[in-house]
């Protein structure tokens, strides 16, 4: 059985270290200029996608928007 996974995009309020960053593999973060750390990569599930969110609320980052994104054809599990 293979698991179908949902790319996102999460952007908070706020840099997140380098040594935080490793909290919230498999995805990547980035640092805007503008004080927005973003986000990406994929997920198995809402519940996932739920445990990471209350993990940066733990944080006390502020969470400033979810977006589901296109998974590139590449990345693609059928």
């Amino acid at each position: 059985m293979s698991t179908k996974l949902i790319a996102y995009q999460i952007q908070v309020q706020g840099h997140i270290t380098i040594l935080l960053s490793e909290l919230f593999a498999p995805l990547s973060v980035s640092n805007e200029s503008t004080g927005v750390a973003l986000l990406q990569g994929e997920l198995r599930d809402q519940s996932e996608l739920l445990a990471l969110l209350l993990k940066l609320h733990s944080l006390n980052f502020t969470l400033l928007s979810v977006r589901r994104t296109p998974i590139a054809p590449s990345n693609c599990h059928s």
